[in-house]
């Protein structure tokens, strides 16, 4: 789906109605692959992706060093909570993918392993509370990796390379402009959607403790999920960002490189150089 702009995106979906149509004919196109080849393998992803929600969610999931497992089933035992039925759940699917992710279990990379809980939270959530069929989640989803096609090619998905607003703040931008695409926004309306949680998530530091994608790795998937879901109620409100859509992504990748190597998942800055993070580094060596 190497579509090297949204804007060049946005005008492939044009004569063909949205932007997973787009994204659908030029995978097809590019693999060879019919396009029910391809949404049977979207369809694989996702299910891959419930598979991760229903085990993280059971509470079974526990990484090696023991800093992570159990928190998603806390969150979710405790739904609605505060914020609502629709931000606790998808809070306590995020956790739960992610730490399947911790526990060496399988997970869909969307876009990275560290990151691999925003998308399937928001998107299983979204899809859940509009009632939305199979067939036009799997749709979304390929909206979803064809941004994130476009911010691998303008910028960077790695947290070595980008600190992790290129990995939480990536995915972020797939959830919400998927989800606003499976809640039948415009195209225009995924754009800004995308725009919004990633201008959201710019700066942030990749700083895993103790060089494990554990702590604080996995409870910012909760929180890309949390700003996803602010992106969407903003975007299909009608509130529109004014930097495009390539422009952030390309400021993003700006910041990325701008960061010190000490911030870009090496663990020797941010919360992993904290005195109890460097304590928590030490025991998990």
């Amino acid at each position: 789906m190497a579509f090297g702009s949204f804007r060049e995106l946005l005008a492939s979906s044009v004569d063909v109605g949205s932007l997973s149509a787009a994204a659908l004919a030029r995978e097809a196109e590019e693999s060879g692959d019919s396009p029910e080849q391809v949404l049977e393998r979207m369809d694989a992803a996702l299910s891959v992706m419930e598979r991760s929600i229903e085990l993280g969610l059971s509470g079974e999931a526990r990484s090696r060093s023991g800093l992570v497992g159990g928190d998603a089933a806390l969150v979710a035992r405790s739904a609605p909570g505060l914020s609502g039925d629709g931000l606790s759940t998808a809070v306590a699917r995020a956790l739960a993918v992610a730490e399947v992710n911790a526990s060496m279990g399988r997970i869909v990379a969307a876009p990275t392993g560290g990151a691999s809980g925003v998308l399937p939270a928001v998107l299983t959530t979204i899809a859940e509370r509009t009632g939305a069929p199979r067939e036009r989640t799997v749709r979304a989803l390929v909206t979803a990796a064809a941004i994130g096609g476009v911010i691998a090619a303008r910028a960077t998905l790695s947290g070595a390379a980008g600190g992790c607003q290129a990995e939480i703040g990536s995915a972020a931008a797939m959830a919400a402009g998927a989800a606003v695409e499976l809640a039948g926004g415009t195209p225009e309306q995924v754009g800004h959607a995308a725009s919004f949680a990633l201008q959201g998530l710019l700066g942030l530091v990749c700083d895993p403790v103790g060089g494990l994608v554990e702590v604080p790795c996995v409870t910012r998937n909760a929180t890309g999920a949390a700003v996803a879901l602010a992106a969407v109620e903003l975007a299909l409100a009608g509130v529109t960002f004014p930097i495009p859509l390539d422009e952030v992504i390309d400021t993003m990748g700006h910041v990325g490189r701008s960061l010190p190597p000490s911030l870009r998942e090496t663990a020797r800055g941010g919360l992993a150089a904290s005195p109890t993070g460097r304590a928590i580094g030490k025991k998990t060596d």
